[in-house]
């Protein structure tokens, strides 16, 4: 079973994930950029502090023995995401609009902070 504050920490690391795959998809898109020797260092230094902070978190549920098993496609809204702890494995699912949004809330969020 998965208590209320390890379903934070795993929301967040799966974000996390998301953000650095769909980012690091887009990173291919820059070098195609006239400026891209403006965003490259830019998306670099997001990059690098997104893993940082996914791998701290990833640490912290392997701590707590969860982890994630894997994901899988439902249908064009929804997607399962297998979990495994150290009780049972738990299937938890997701609206695929709704993370999203709530990755790019994240990108915005690290930007912010970062050009402060």
């Amino acid at each position: 079973m998965i208590k209320a504050n390890e379903r934070q920490l795993l929301h967040k690391y799966l974000l996390l994930e998301l953000a650095i795959k769909s980012l690091q998809v887009d990173y291919c898109r820059l070098e195609q950029f006239k400026m891209k020797t403006v965003f490259l260092p830019m998306m670099d230094s997001l990059l690098k502090n997104l893993r940082q902070e996914y791998f701290h978190l990833k640490g912290e549920l392997a701590q707590k023995r969860i982890r994630v098993v894997g994901w899988q496609l439902v249908d064009e809204y929804f997607s399962d995401v297998q979990i495994a702890t150290a009780g049972n494995d738990v299937v938890l699912r997701y609206a695929n609009q709704a993370l999203k949004s709530q990755v790019e809330k994240l990108l915005i969020h690290h930007i912010r902070v970062a050009l402060k």
